[in-house]
């Protein structure tokens, strides 16, 4: 199988260092650092129980992908850039992906299997959702989190595709289960994402320390629950019954992690806010539902970017 990953940053890499041993992967992006270390030394991981290997793995720029690959063509490409740069990943996707060939996105927040679907097809692009964590020390340097699950959404048509792509993510040690419908999955990863991100990133703190402050908590219950109305609104159940205690079950769970949203913000690349918060703010709009836990933290995190020059970063 010829495996193509969007995005060289902490998902992408630990992804890559996974399946590498078990495919032909190829690691795409436009990290300048990152990939002149990755073309010259293997990738060091580091895993959560403190030990450590070495994995070489294939990267290549946009560029040079495009070059290379659409030629021959790409049987699965794993979409794993940030949400801002999702439409140029599906253009990029559209040239290399092979006929019969599928697109799969495991990014956070809403919207982004839409926007690849309108490049590639809907009958070459599936959504997934994952509880998998990493970050990227330095360039040519992974972290692993938590290894939690991967779902992958299903149907008929590519349902042969997603059992492929389940059983190779499984040899990599990837615990991956498939399901009929992702959206409650999806959606229960957003409250979550909703009530931890942001406000890591505002207060420039790790997951766990968020449980130490009984406003921070409040919060954090606030935006979950706010979530949680507009999925109900959409007919939509999370997994879980209490949102906020779900937020801080997964803060407690994973309190040394850095949020990928926190990540960003330290090393000045561009956050997902609009996909998290402000896709819920819009959709809450659209259901009825008021946000306003949401709509401000959305705010301070677009004004954190405006003024620190976070947006002029645009490292994947």
């Amino acid at each position: 199988m010829r495996i193509a990953i969007f995005g060289i940053g902490a998902m992408g890499c630990l992804f890559g260092a996974r399946l590498a041993p078990h495919a032909d992967v190829t690691l795409m992006g436009r990290w300048p650092d990152q990939l002149a270390r990755l073309r010259s030394h293997p990738l060091r991981v580091i895993t959560n129980q403190g030990q450590e290997r070495e994995v070489v793995v294939n990267v290549m720029d946009y560029r040079q992908a495009v070059h290379e690959l659409s030629l021959s063509g790409i049987d699965v490409i794993l979409i794993l850039v940030k949400s801002s740069q999702t439409a140029q990943a599906a253009d990029l996707a559209a040239q290399v992906l092979r006929p019969g060939g599928l697109a799969l996105t495991l990014q956070n927040g809403l919207g982004n299997l839409e926007i690849i679907a309108e490049q590639v097809g809907s009958d070459r692009s599936a959504l997934g959702t994952t509880t998998l964590g990493a970050a990227i020390d330095e360039p040519g340097v992974l972290r692993e989190g938590g290894l939690g699950v991967t779902h992958l959404a299903t149907r008929s048509t590519i349902h042969m595709q997603m059992q492929a792509v389940a059983m190779l993510f499984e040899q990599g040690g990837l615990h991956t289960e498939l399901v009929d419908d992702v959206s409650p999955l999806v959606w229960g990863k957003l409250a979550i994402n909703a009530a931890i991100n942001p406000l890591t990133a505002l207060l420039r703190v790790s997951n766990g320390a968020l449980l130490a402050s009984s406003y921070a908590r409040g919060v954090m219950g606030d935006a979950a629950r706010e979530v949680a109305a507009v999925a109900a609104a959409k007919k939509i159940s999370l997994p879980f019954l209490d949102p906020a205690a779900r937020a801080e079950e997964v803060a407690r769970l994973t309190a040394h992690n850095r949020s990928s949203m926190l990540q960003d913000v330290l090393r000045g690349a561009p956050t997902e806010i609009d996909a998290i918060c402000g896709a819920i703010v819009r959709e809450g709009e659209m259901a009825g539902v008021s946000t306003p836990i949401n709509a401000v933290l959305y705010r301070l995190v677009k004004a954190l970017e405006t003024t620190t020059g976070t947006t002029m970063n645009t490292n994947v």
